[in-house]
């Protein structure tokens, strides 16, 4: 995956003395005191220039990512301010190179070229560390790409539902992911992927954060992660309800997000309730992920829409568009 690529972004500091130690290496294979000075400007700001360049070209052209994985960006930081951070790279990157290069062409001529040497280093340093901030950013923003899941062209299962209604208990039984089970609302913070084997094919299971019965502009970002696996990647939803309302949210509620949910997704959602162990209502089919009960039945149903959907291209590709 694309994403997986991403370099380290150094700080501003590391810019630096990465290349001042390179133009220091250049500059003792100068026998001239004063060529000795220039070449050092000189390798100092292409050191740094193409240091900034290749942060810039290392990040992935966000418009050409999937749907999905934009989504995830823009849930996560925003690809606005990713792009504003990228643009303050590029434009040090620019100055870089316009000071830098000024500044040799003056060694040249300068009756005291230490003196204009010094100055150099200092205004490009001046330049990064202007844009340490977003050098901070941008490498976080790197961290966490990379530790977004791979969505395949398998058939995929998305898991909806509120906070605590046992989202990740029935991934863990039916898939080989290990989310973390607890107790207490939005244990999962991000998107958990599982497979199944079923002969020769295999089933993805995506585990999304809990969703609220609450308008879109009000959804934190775990939210919109969930929403960018409905909306992106699900070949089917398996939507989870919690009639005991031991979760801690009204059952009324629960069926209100179901019902936002169909207007949202064009995949067919099917709908379950949880915790038949402690309560349970009509025209739902039962099962509990504590004992087991009934999990192996809605796996049966899930696993007969697979032959009924054709296979979606991988989440990191987009469609071809036809002229």
């Amino acid at each position: 995956m694309e994403l997986e690529k991403i370099p380290t972004v150094p700080t501003a500091d590391e810019i630096m003395d990465r290349s001042l130690r390179r133009a220091a290496k250049r500059m003792k294979e100068k026998t001239n005191k004063d060529r000795a000075n220039e070449e050092f400007v000189r390798s100092v700001k292409s050191a740094v220039h193409d240091r900034l360049v290749a942060i810039i070209q290392k990040f992935p052209v966000f418009d050409e990512l999937s749907p999905f994985y934009r989504e995830m960006v823009e849930a996560l930081f925003g690809i606005d301010r990713v792009k504003q951070s990228l643009g303050a790279v590029a434009w040090a990157a620019w100055n870089t190179h316009l000071v830098g290069s000024g500044e040799a062409r003056l060694v040249r001529h300068a009756e005291e070229t230490r003196i204009v040497r010094k100055r150099a280093v200092a205004r490009i340093s001046s330049i990064v560390h202007q844009i340490d901030k977003d050098l901070l950013f941008l490498n976080e923003v790197r961290n966490r790409l990379r530790q977004l899941p791979e969505i395949s062209d398998e058939f995929t299962v998305v898991i909806a539902g509120y906070p605590n209604v046992g989202k990740s208990s029935f991934i863990r039984q039916v898939s080989g992911a290990e989310p973390e089970i607890a107790p207490y609302p939005f244990t999962t913070k991000g998107i958990i992927v599982g497979h199944r084997s079923t002969g020769r094919r295999r089933v993805q299971f995506v585990d999304t954060p809990g969703l609220l019965d609450r308008p879109m502009e009000e959804r934190n970002r775990i939210e919109r992660q969930a929403l960018g696996a409905l909306l992106h990647v699900a070949d089917v939803v398996l939507f989870i309800l919690d009639p005991s309302e031991t979760c801690g949210y009204p059952l009324e509620q629960q069926l209100h997000l179901l019902a936002e949910l169909r207007m949202l997704v064009k995949a067919p959602i099917i709908v379950v309730q949880n915790k038949a162990d402690l309560a349970t209502v009509p025209d739902y089919p039962a099962m509990s992920t504590v004992n087991g009960s009934g999990v192996g039945e809605i796996l049966e149903v899930l696993l007969r829409e697979q032959g009924s959907r054709p296979t979606r291209r991988p989440a990191h590709i987009q469609p071809e568009i036809q002229e």
